[in-house]
């Protein structure tokens, strides 16, 4: 995989940007449950930090419990478009999930994850490998031929060991958590996390 291209991850965002992330997120949904389909973004009207082309993942949780979780890894879109895209897409196209219904709304929570540009991990081993990891502020995406996963730094929350994180990566990827060879890739990203009760 191809290192992400620029990303506005590591600028710092204002607290009206941060806001209008956030609301955005909450009205592509609600414009899905009418809708069926994402917010339009007016890609004229955004400021430039919210028109960069930026990497995203929006996570909801409801009652303390993963609701939906979908991204993107690469910027192919604006950070304002990519959040609309991605809110709508947790909502009503990760198959973990049924659809969010209009029940569901006021007891969701959303995040929002700008990812810095993938670099690539060198490495000679598998413990050379969980060597280099730091918990806590690592995401990882491992490819093996056509497989692909990725978990973002806050899954460190319920998988805080190196070994077992990337064990389970593998199984997301399709693996087995045993498994190794010398043509696996792993690249780190960081995230710039935005979160806030659904309001």
């Amino acid at each position: 995989m191809a290192a992400m291209s620029s990303s506005n991850a590591t600028v710092a965002l204002s607290p009206a940007q941060r806001g209008f992330l956030l609301t955005l997120a909450r009205r592509s949904i609600e414009h899905g449950l009418i809708h069926g389909r994402a917010v339009s973004i007016e890609q004229e009207t955004l400021e430039p930090e919210l028109a960069a082309k930026t990497a995203t993942f929006v996570t909801l949780e409801m009652l303390g419990k993963l609701r939906g979780c979908i991204g993107t890894l690469e910027c192919v879109r604006s950070l304002a478009e990519d959040v609309a895209h991605n809110a709508h897409a947790a909502a009503f196209r990760d198959p973990r999930f049924p659809p969010v219904s209009h029940c569901d709304i006021k007891r969701i929570t959303v995040s929002v994850s700008l990812l810095t540009p993938a670099e690539p991990l060198s490495f000679m081993s598998e413990d050379d490998l969980l060597g280099q990891l730091m918990p806590g502020k690592d995401g990882l995406i491992l490819e093996e031929g056509l497989r692909r996963g990725t978990f973002l730094p806050t899954v460190w929350e319920s998988l805080p060991h190196p070994r077992v994180f990337l064990q389970h990566l593998k199984l997301k990827a399709g693996l087995s958590r045993d498994y190794w060879s010398d043509s696996i890739k792993v690249y780190r990203y960081r995230t710039q996390s935005i979160e806030a009760d659904w309001a």
